[in-house]
């Protein structure tokens, strides 16, 4: 076998089911052979990284068959949508890499729908209904036991296109009627007792205005703006697999009207959503942790959403390659978001710039160092990349190091610095701790040192061993810094199956630290909003964008290490 042939089996193997249905369709010539998928966000909240898995699913699935994905916002409910989400969402995709081939809103298909409703009614397959819905639901029965028909289940057909008309016009207020596809209130299927399919929401919509009174329901609209689409392949998450029958349903009542559209026919499909352990992903929870200020906006760098992600410095590439890794299956799991910062953290390995930077310091004197000498240590910028070149950093006698990495009375195992005990200054030298002074509450606020000049990096002598390497700045050519802290926002695995208990008591109160005297080194002075680096030692971080004129500020994105064995 050639070696492209082994590349085309290997492919074959690694294609998700999704794919291999996509394939199929294609071999046997469905829709022309064309393939065309849509994202179809409701835009009443920032897109979350669940969303980031849909969308990768989406315009992967158009992008690798040579289709097109188109952007659909499903804008029928006026009441908690808003321009901002929009904006928002076009962004976050984008951002992620991918871009939509039109933009459509379900708000271009109200004229049709309403036609498409009214054809309903004068088939006998709608009807308007005046109960409550609490009235409702109690009528809808059980999965175990049949529902019961609504008093107004053969309201004459004209009746009910003259109050759907009033509807329309605003001349009902909300909650006085719907308008209720006649299906089958004893269907085990419970989406088929007679679901609604159009209510009033007096509320000005953020496209059409007031021109709307009465707005389609997500399971009336969604099928027929794909069918009005020409989408071949709706592809959406595992609970709406129960609605498919009715989406079906819809399909065909809609193709009988238009029988000159052929065999061109939209299908469903559905995958496993993402769900990640300490992390909350219902929007309507995420909106009440912005608005009660439980979090700083939905760009908070603890927030699941992608602009917060973005904003604590995760990078497109580490998410599409989890996303990746994770993989498209038909059964629900959790998974461990150690995984995403496993992504996140091979993707900066490689790419970020390696800097000196000490989060909490205490300054370190070399005693037996020249006071007005300063030499330029040469710093790598990345080893996994020589291409990346290196840097200059100051070496002086006054320095800091990290208070951490200092115990006056240490254990056997400490390998940092301690009295009497050698360690090497990264890129520099080795020292020996000599002393220190404290203050009246007999908190160290100096330490002491001597440095070896025979052990200058690069030297002869620089290979001597010593068990601890510890990073630093100069005490003159470093700049004053902010960073935050950041970690999981809740304290158990999975707050969103808590039902007990009320997820704003799962908040985790450590889930940001702020260190506001930390020094960096001068080579961040320009750093810029968003970018990445390694701080050695302590982890990856980037800037953050409250970052002004003489105020640096830095998010941590992950720590070094893995949290966990993967």
């Amino acid at each position: 076998m050639t070696e492209e042939n082994n590349k085309v089996t290997e492919e074959k193997k690694n294609l998700n089911f999704i794919e291999t249905i996509v394939e199929k369709d294609l071999a046997e010539g469905k829709n022309d052979g064309r393939i065309q998928t849509r994202f179809p966000p409701e835009p009443n909240g920032y897109l979350h990284i669940g969303h980031a898995k849909a969308i990768c699913m989406d315009f992967g699935i158009a992008q690798r068959y040579g289709g097109v994905c188109n952007l659909r916002f499903d804008d029928t409910n006026p009441s908690r949508e808003e321009v901002e989400y929009v904006d928002s969402i076009m962004e976050d995709i984008q951002w992620l890499g991918f871009q939509w081939g039109n933009v459509y809103y379900a708000s271009d298909y109200f004229p049709q729908l309403r036609e498409f409703a009214v054809q309903l009614i004068k088939a006998g397959k709608a009807y308007i209904d005046e109960q409550s819905a609490e009235e409702i639901a109690k009528q809808k029965g059980t999965p175990t036991q049949a529902g019961t028909n609504s008093p107004y289940r053969d309201r004459p057909i004209e009746e009910s296109l003259t109050l759907f008309e009033k509807m329309n016009k605003g001349e009902i207020p909300e909650g006085a009627m719907v308008l209720r596809a006649k299906i089958d209130m004893a269907s085990p299927n419970m989406h088929f007792r007679d679901p609604i399919i159009y209510r009033v929401i007096n509320h000005p919509h953020h496209r059409t205005g007031t021109t709307w009174k009465a707005y389609p329901m997500y399971d009336f609209a969604h099928g027929q703006s794909d069918y009005f689409e020409g989408v071949t392949h709706s592809i959406c998450t595992l609970e709406f697999e129960v609605h498919r029958p009715l989406y079906d349903y819809f399909i065909d009542e809609l193709k009988a009207l238009h029988p000159e559209d052929g065999d061109y026919r939209t299908h469903q499909f559905e995958f496993n959503r993402l769900n990640l352990t300490y992390t909350m992903m219902s929007k309507r929870k995420l909106l009440q942790l912005v608005q009660e200020g439980l979090v700083k906006g939905w760009d908070d760098p603890r927030m699941p959403t992608l602009t917060g992600l973005r904003r604590r410095g995760y990078t497109p590439q580490s998410i599409r390659h989890f996303v990746d890794k994770i993989g498209y299956t038909k059964f629900e799991a959790l998974i461990d978001v150690a995984l995403l910062e496993h992504a996140v953290r091979e993707d900066l390995n490689a790419t970020a710039k390696r800097v000196s930077v000490v989060i909490d310091p205490v300054k370190l004197i070399i005693t037996n160092y020249p006071e007005d000498k300063v030499e330029r240590m040469e710093a790598v910028n990345n080893p996994e990349d020589e291409s990346m070149g290196s840097h200059e950093i100051a070496f002086t006698r006054e320095l800091y190091i990290e208070r951490e990495d200092f115990m006056e009375d240490a254990p056997k195992k400490f390998f940092r610095m301690t009295p009497g005990q050698e360690v090497r200054l990264k890129n520099a030298y080795i020292v020996k701790c000599s002393g220190v002074k404290k203050d009246t509450d007999g908190n160290i606020e100096e330490i002491y040192a001597e440095y070896d000049p025979a052990t200058k990096s690069g030297m002869p002598e620089a290979n001597r061993k010593v068990k601890g390497t510890l990073h630093w700045v100069s005490v003159p050519y470093s700049l004053p810094a902010e960073v935050r802290i950041y970690d999981k926002l809740f304290t158990v695995e999975n707050p969103g199956e808590e039902k007990e208990v009320d997820f704003r008591e799962l908040l985790n109160a450590n889930s940001l630290i702020i260190k506001t005297n930390a020094r960096v080194e001068k080579e961040l002075e320009h750093a810029r909003p968003l970018e990445h680096f390694q701080f050695q030692r302590l982890g990856y971080f980037n800037v953050d964008p409250d970052t002004t004129e003489g105020h640096l500020v830095f998010n941590r994105t992950v720590p070094l290490k893995d949290s966990k064995k993967l």
